[in-house]
């Protein structure tokens, strides 16, 4: 018998097969169909576009695609939005990056070179406004003397007294009456310079005992050894102040030797914006210093180096710290009458330090600037202590030689801040 042999397939059977096998390449092309119909994908309403990484390509958007994909995203955050174009590539929008420099990360501290920038000086605390300090000097030249206390003003000789109107004042009886008359000077100088809102209200008072002003304390006057017809000072008390050290460059120094690093822009990259405005008001502190001569802030500091080599690390003298950060200068007897008898010992001090400041308050400056052009800076010191201090009279101005010395000063603190501007 013979073998039945196996009919071969027909050609239907075989067209099926090759159907089968097409399915999953004609399915791919039916979903890329289907993808390029739908519409592009919008941003939510009212987002721009570029935002959020719509309109981004994955490049854009910092995803990986490849090598150098790993900090695409961080060089588009330095690429401000004025240097980056707009541009179609295959009907998808793209963001262009031009060859403009990446801005800063913050707005400079400083303008021109050596101005702090009104931004900054916006941040400063405004200290005593001018009005609330008249207010205060108004009401404690009125009031009665209720109380006299030892303590918390500064020498054994001073008093902390309270006023009939509840608020509270430091009497400084000077050692001798050049300190009082400093002291009076050195605030309406502030004012000059237009930094008076840091220090306290002070006013002048005249001691005696069977006057309406000291009558309920005249058993304490007898105790305190003050001069019948003395003339005092009466500085408005402020709770809650702390101590200051001094920050860089001058809290670094570290002995006598060393030179003083000078205070500019350059130095300014990096601090946190808390140290800036502190920076500010220093160098402020610094410039009215010099120019009353004071020994006994700063100076007295690094007068102490030759045998203390930590002591800027400690409190600066005669410097509180507000509750709101803003600095105090106090006790400015030393300033100006004082000072100026003592320019050879000090100044030697004083002026390296004035050196180390390149960076100013720009309204300062300026009326630097207008003292020295008008050489009028004892006769506008002198104009507004008479007009603001009834009492100026009993203490008197300074004399001819000490106008010279300040005038002298002032042209030297501009000539300063001139070489600090061509540098």
């Amino acid at each position: 018998m013979k073998r039945a042999r196996r009919a071969a397939p027909g050609p239907l059977p075989v067209l099926g097969l090759l159907l089968l096998g097409a399915l999953p390449g004609l399915w791919t092309v039916l979903l890329r169909r289907e993808a390029a119909a739908l519409p592009e994908p919008r941003p939510p309403a009212g987002q721009p576009p570029g935002r959020w990484g719509w309109g981004r390509s994955p490049a854009a958007r910092g995803e990986s695609g490849g090598g150098g994909g790993q900090k695409t995203f961080r060089t588009l955050l330095a690429v401000p939005a004025a240097a980056t174009g707009r541009e179609e590539r295959d009907g998808e929008e793209r963001l262009a990056v031009t060859d403009s420099p990446p801005p800063a990360e913050t707005a400079s501290p400083v303008e021109r070179g050596i101005f702090w920038s009104r931004e900054l000086e916006e941040q400063v605390p405004p200290g005593f406004a001018a009005e609330e300090a008249a207010a205060w000097l108004s009401a404690a030249r009125a009031a009665r003397v209720a109380s006299l206390e030892r303590g918390g003003c500064g020498r054994s000789s001073n008093r902390l007294a309270r006023l009939s109107d509840g608020s509270r004042a430091c009497v400084r009886y000077g050692i001798n009456p050049e300190q009082i008359q400093g002291e009076a000077l050195s605030y309406h100088l502030a004012g000059v310079l237009g930094m008076q809102e840091r220090l306290p209200p002070m006013a002048l008072a005249l001691v005696e005992a069977r006057g309406r002003q000291w009558e309920p304390v005249r058993e304490e006057l007898r105790g305190s050894h003050w001069a019948e017809g003395a003339v005092v000072s009466l500085t408005r008390w402020v709770d809650n102040l702390t101590a200051v050290v001094a920050p860089a460059p001058w809290g670094d120094e570290p002995g006598a030797g060393r030179r003083l690093q000078p205070l500019s822009a350059g130095e300014l990259v990096g601090l946190p914006p808390s140290q800036l405005v502190e920076l500010v008001q220093w160098s402020d502190l610094i410039l009215f210093d010099y120019l009353t001569a004071n020994f006994d802030r700063l100076v007295s500091n690094l007068f102490s180096l030759q045998w203390d080599p930590r002591v800027m690390r400690r409190a600066t003298s005669n410097l509180l710290r507000g509750p709101d950060g803003g600095l105090v200068f106090m006790d400015n007897e030393a300033g100006l009458v004082h000072g100026y008898r003592l320019l050879a010992m000090w100044d030697p001090y004083n002026e390296p330090l004035l050196r180390s400041v390149c960076v100013f308050r720009e309204g300062t400056a300026r009326r630097v600037a207008e003292l020295h052009r008008r050489r009028s800076a004892a006769a506008e010191l002198r104009r507004r202590y008479r007009a603001r201090e009834p009492l100026w009279a009993r203490l008197g101005f300074l004399s001819e030689r000490q106008a010279e010395l300040l005038q002298a000063r002032v042209d030297f603190v501009h000539r300063h801040i001139a070489h600090c501007r061509a540098q």
